[in-house]
């Protein structure tokens, strides 16, 4: 965020972040099978840095665990996201920055569908077909700046 740029939702509620998820010695074991789960999604999304504030995608409850959904079996992963504010300007950022976690983390067997929690978005509808087209995806991480934009929102730090 530039200095100067008035931002859409000045004062978010901030919530508690969940607890770190607790790994048993089968899940470490790479010998055996472990699906890939709601809250192992969920773990690779939730600190997600916001476009505009210095809190996570978590602590906004932008995303949840309860709205991540996944299917191992049949190699699917739904995400839906809440923006903090109907008109959120960055929400196709954000849906862009969880898409882009997700396919650089899970094996390409995965289909990913990102899209907003329905009913929370003034443009859900252009903003889900925009995160649904695999070119408009491309085309996206094509531009320099943007994907320069997205790859903050993925860096880690300090919580």
């Amino acid at each position: 965020m530039s200095e100067g740029t008035r931002l859409e939702n000045a004062n978010p509620v901030i919530f508690q972040r969940s607890g770190d998820r607790v790994q048993t010695a089968s899940e470490e074991d790479e010998d055996v099978h472990d699906p890939i789960d709601d809250r192992e999604i969920f773990d690779l999304i939730r600190s997600i840095n916001d476009p505009e504030h210095p809190l996570s995608l978590e602590e906004l409850n932008v995303v949840e665990q309860l709205r991540v959904k996944v299917n191992d079996a049949e190699s699917t992963v739904g995400v839906e996201f809440t923006p903090t504010i109907p008109h959120c300007s960055m929400a196709t950022l954000i849906g862009l920055s969880i898409k882009v976690k997700l396919l650089r983390s899970l094996p390409d067997r995965f289909k990913i569908d990102v899209c907003i929690t329905p009913g929370t978005h003034a443009s859900e509808e252009a903003v889900n077909k925009q995160l649904a087209d695999k070119e408009r995806v491309a085309a996206a991480l094509e531009n320099a700046s943007l994907l320069e934009v997205v790859n903050q929102c993925l860096s880690t730090r300090s919580i």
